[in-house]
């Protein structure tokens, strides 16, 4: 009985082995076909080749995925119609007809009426009786010529306008408002009357003090110097310049065309700087045989 349960023993202990055995070889087997070499002190690969081995593995797939997305995304692009850039001929362009277009119905426009505006003039108060007295001169052609509405306003000390519906320029309250400004610095109403027959006539207005620092007696001989002898040089300057001119104290007021004004300025400019008359009525002689040469 004794020896029957020796050889059961050994019998068991040899089972134990081959299992530990197999075990061993499998571990081996998966390592060889992981590529992944074996240690000494344990008979399969370690954990954190495994590890590695699995990460390595994963980064595959994605690349794989990855592919896949870009040649689905390939197939998309080349599915997609190519565009076809047209290039148009610079020389057909000219011979196209110009666009023909139907004419605007006049009472389809509201756009074309004018807007009501208005202006108001300010009167000196030196001007107050003369502008009641030329009253009926001065509004006529305002309304007539120009379809204004226009009315003084003797609290105010004023002259006020705006357009109406008779109203058919768009500047015509600019002409009136330059119209009755002229009359308010001085011009006569047969001078000032121009600026609403006329539209390269305009107003300039300049003190002495501009031109040069006069004080006392030398202020006194500019303005005379301007004037002359019962107002022969304003004349001799007017009739060279084609302007009109008017001296207001140490104010001085011009009016007439762009060019006319600056030569009539130069003239008085030279004659404040303490020119002689005889030599301003000689370059106005040159300058006046100019404008009828020009006119001619």
């Amino acid at each position: 009985m004794v020896v029957i349960a020796h050889q059961a023993d050994s019998t068991s202990a040899k089972a134990t082995k081959l299992k530990h055995g197999s075990a061993a070889d499998a571990k081996s087997r998966r390592a060889r076909l992981l590529g992944v070499p074996q240690t000494k002190d344990q008979g399969g690969p370690s954990r954190d080749l495994l590890m590695r081995n699995r990460n390595d593995e994963d980064e595959e797939e994605e690349d794989d995925s990855q592919s896949e997305d870009d040649e689905g995304d390939d197939q998309i692009m080349i599915d997609v119609a190519p565009t076809t850039i047209i290039e148009s001929d610079p020389n057909t362009i000219d011979d196209q007809p110009p666009p023909m277009f139907a004419p605007l119905d006049e009472t389809a426009a509201p756009s074309s009426k004018l807007k009501t505006e208005m202006r108001s003039i300010p009167i000196p108060p030196h001007r107050m009786s003369p502008l009641r007295k030329e009253w009926v001169n001065i509004f006529t052609p305002l309304t007539e010529m120009l379809g204004l509405q226009v009315r003084m306003n003797p609290v105010r000390k004023c002259v006020e306008m705006r357009t109406s519906k008779y109203t058919k320029e768009v500047g015509a309250i600019q002409k009136g408002a330059d119209y009755v400004r002229a009359f308010a610095l001085g011009f006569k109403v047969a001078d000032a009357i121009a600026l609403l027959r006329m539209d390269d006539l305009y107003l300039d207005s300049f003190e002495i003090k501009d031109v040069k620092a006069l004080h006392g007696d030398h202020l006194a001989r500019a303005i005379g110097r301007i004037a002359g002898h019962q107002g022969k040089t304003r004349f001799t300057i007017e009739n060279a310049t084609r302007t009109r001119i008017i001296l207001a104290d140490t104010k001085i007021h011009i009016m007439g065309s762009f060019q006319n004004i600056k030569l009539a300025k130069d003239a008085i400019v030279n004659l404040i700087l303490g020119s002689p008359p005889g030599k301003v009525y000689a370059s106005l002689r040159t300058v006046s045989a100019r404008l009828k040469q020009r006119a001619i």
